[in-house]
């Protein structure tokens, strides 16, 4: 569950809402419960060591939104110094959603769990997830220190760009902005890895769903990249190996496995969620935060795998291994992921 409420979806700005978006964030995601105050989400964790968050308790309903039904086109925005290895992986992860031929336990399975959601129609979540046009933003244009407000200014300088421009696609594109390890977003670090929202026509000129996921290997590794590093509060605690050699990386690509989930089942935040509110929606990860395998709940990330030389994953892509957080399973009403030992 996000550690602050979003606003309601609303497609025009009045005054009020202006005002209130500088105190409720939009939504957002951590890897795990990091401090005693574990996500509310805890109490409903069943017993269960099949399928992890098992409850009867939860309802996630639809509320009468669109979901992101089309052909999904990512459009990322590197906001910031990126090598380009670190753009590999993270363009690898993301053409690996569709790769359904990939070696099991994948990626393109858990998507599966995704596309299970519907809309109003009974058409289902798009199971096509590809890249679109790409924007490099290498000199910082709205600085290193980005409010909620100025990540919105960002995409609006990537779509409205003199040269290379991103097309505007509010149907079925998703402008993911990613900001290196040396930019520093508002709340980012105070349990706050990555959110998703979608765009203010008063600064973009445009309603766009959109995400934000921040390298956290400088600023915060023990916060956002658990658990290839690990909070100093907690002695005794080994990090784990990274599949591809790069901490915040690696970290990043289940944030934005996060992100992605719950942009496509709620791009305007008024399709699926949990609880009664608008206000406070619990969308298909939060339910199963920090949890990337069998037994997994609370701070425990569950049981995953191991290559041949140590490092720790649970998914294949199509070149790649990637550690991704599992998703809602709303039909089984548990936590469910390619990776469970007994599939």
């Amino acid at each position: 569950m996000p550690p602050t409420p979003p606003l309601t979806a609303a497609i025009t700005l009045t005054p009020l809402l202006i005002l209130l978006f500088f105190t409720i964030p939009a939504a957002s995601w951590r890897p795990w419960p990091l401090n005693t105050n574990h996500s509310s989400t805890d109490s409903l964790f069943g017993d269960s060591k099949k399928y992890e968050g098992s409850s009867q308790f939860v309802k996630m309903r639809y509320h009468m939104g669109p979901i992101l039904t089309a052909n999904i086109t990512i459009y990322p925005i590197w906001y910031g110094a990126w090598r380009r290895s670190q753009k590999h992986i993270i363009r690898d992860f993301i053409n690996s959603i569709s790769a359904a031929d990939s070696k099991p336990p994948s990626v393109a399975a858990w998507w599966k769990t995704v596309q299970l959601y519907t809309d109003q129609t009974g058409a289902n979540t798009s199971r096509t997830v590809r890249i679109g046009a790409e924007k490099n933003d290498r000199l910082y244009s709205h600085g290193k220190s980005l409010t909620r407000l100025s990540v919105q200014s960002v995409i609006k300088s990537a779509v409205a760009a003199s040269t290379r421009r991103l097309p505007i696609n509010p149907k079925s594109g998703v402008y993911l902005l990613l900001t290196s390890d040396d930019v520093y977003v508002q709340d980012f670090c105070n349990n706050v890895c990555g959110f998703h929202y979608f765009t203010f026509p008063s600064i973009v000129g445009y309603t766009l769903p959109y995400a934000w996921v921040g390298n956290s290997a400088k600023l915060c590794p023990g916060v956002c990249a658990y658990p290839f590093a690990v909070p100093d509060y907690i002695p005794g605690l080994k990090a784990v190996k990274t599949p591809n050699d790069d901490v915040g990386v690696d970290a990043m690509i289940s944030v934005i496995a996060h992100e992605l989930a719950e942009v496509a089942t709620n791009p305007f935040v008024n399709a699926w969620y949990a609880g009664q509110d608008p206000v406070f929606p619990v969308e298909i990860a939060d339910l199963c935060e920090g949890i990337y395998g069998t037994g997994g709940g609370g701070s425990y990330t569950g049981q995953m795998l191991n290559d041949v030389d140590g490092a720790t994953y649970n998914m294949n892509g199509i070149r790649r291994r990637f550690l991704v957080q599992w998703v809602w399973n709303n039909l089984l009403k548990y936590c469910a992921g390619p990776n469970a030992l007994d599939q």
